[in-house]
């Protein structure tokens, strides 16, 4: 028996076989979830088959978080396929690529506008979905953010901005929910080697950096990150809410690098 053995979640955000959210998926549907999917576009829905075939699930959604209609026909299909959800996993960011490199003095009103929508907005929006089918039992919603939220990094930009948003988002959503039993949390990784990440300008300088002066000496891993969202979705993480728990080698706790590194 896993320890989230019985429970229903839906994952929002898998690009491939190593984004943040497969390894949550992985992990929990490891711990016995029961999963189902969304996807944007037939590319992305065609890279998703064969993973959420790995795990047993045969439920995918097509979804664009920035049309209601599209969200509205998402959870429609969801309540009729399930009677309750446990858990959602929102992994949903993006920013034209163009603007994460340079300076945010240059990030223009267009893509700003974008980026706090499908950044931010959209866990206001799917959380807001999901509370009807979390309400008899409780639930969680868990989403991802990065250290940028709240320090200057190279190149994040507005990202950082709407990260920041995400989270404040996090508070507010867990003060609204928690009366009916709906923890709502993030998760902060270090930087990773997903295909998000892989538009940050210069970011394999930060991977690097972080990996050598992180007190663990270590970035952040798949496995550990889905492990700590098995962690707040199952019973375990009953009293945690509101929380943005980094999982970074302990790189967010650091004023300067590492002294052989200065």
């Amino acid at each position: 028996m896993g320890v989230l053995e019985g429970k229903r979640g839906l994952v929002m955000g898998v690009a491939n076989e190593r984004s943040i959210a497969w390894g949550i998926a992985k992990a929990c549907a490891e711990q016995g979830a029961e999963l189902a999917f969304t996807y944007q576009g037939e590319a992305f829905g065609k890279r998703l088959e064969p993973l959420a075939r790995s795990i047993g699930s045969d439920f995918m959604v097509e979804v664009d978080v920035t049309d209601d209609t599209s969200l509205d026909a998402a959870f429609t299909a969801l309540q009729a396929r399930w009677d309750r959800l446990d858990f959602l996993i929102h992994a949903i960011a993006y920013s034209d690529k163009s603007e994460l490199t340079g300076r945010i003095l240059d990030t223009s009103r267009e893509n700003f506008k974008n980026c706090m929508d499908i950044s931010a907005y959209s866990l206001i929006e799917v959380a807001r979905r999901a509370h009807p089918m979390m309400l008899e039992h409780g639930g969680t919603i868990l989403t991802l953010s990065y250290m940028g939220s709240t320090r200057v990094t190279p190149n994040y930009n507005v990202m950082g901005v709407a990260k920041a948003a995400l989270e404040s988002a996090v508070r507010y959503l867990a003060d609204d929910l928690g009366p009916e039993g709906i923890r709502v949390n993030a998760i902060s990784p270090g930087p990773m080697k997903t295909l998000a990440a892989s538009a940050i300008g210069g970011v394999r300088k930060t991977y690097k950096h972080t990996d050598t002066n992180a007190p663990l000496r270590s970035n952040a891993t798949l496995e550990a990150v889905g492990g700590t969202a098995v962690y707040l979705c199952g019973d375990a993480g009953a009293c945690t809410t509101g929380e943005i728990i980094h999982v970074d080698g302990g790189f967010h706790v650091l004023g300067m690098p590492q002294y052989d590194n200065l």
